[in-house]
């Protein structure tokens, strides 16, 4: 695993190590099941404070990416899990437009504001 923190990047280290190791197990250069370092041990490597670090963990975790297994370690989760997430969040989200009364050309520009925000 490799990743790089870029101080003079705009995006904060912790979202900086999210999206490193979130697009490596997308791609597969971090194969299902890569037992990733330590909290303490990536911040040490990366020159970062364990609370960064664990930040970034947290929201892979919550996104899917990756699971915490305890003693075990935190491993790169099951193929599909972040997907799987995303649609069924789609799916919510459908059906609460459509009882809101929402056609689909308004729901889907709710959606596409939506993603413009978080991905800039």
């Amino acid at each position: 695993m490799t990743l790089r923190i870029h101080i003079d990047d705009g995006a904060p280290p912790y979202e900086q190590v999210r999206a490193q190791i979130s697009e490596q197990a997308r791609s597969g250069a971090l194969p299902v099941g890569y037992r990733l370092p330590t909290v303490r041990g990536l911040a040490e490597t990366l020159g970062l404070a364990a609370n960064t670090v664990a930040k970034a963990y947290r929201a892979l975790e919550a996104d899917g990416v990756i699971e915490t297994r305890g003693r075990n370690g935190t491993l790169i989760a099951a193929a599909g899990a972040a997907e799987r997430e995303v649609a069924s969040a789609a799916q919510d989200f459908a059906s609460r437009a459509r009882r809101l009364g929402l056609g689909e050309e308004e729901a889907l520009a709710a959606v596409r504001d939506a993603l413009r925000a978080a991905y800039g």
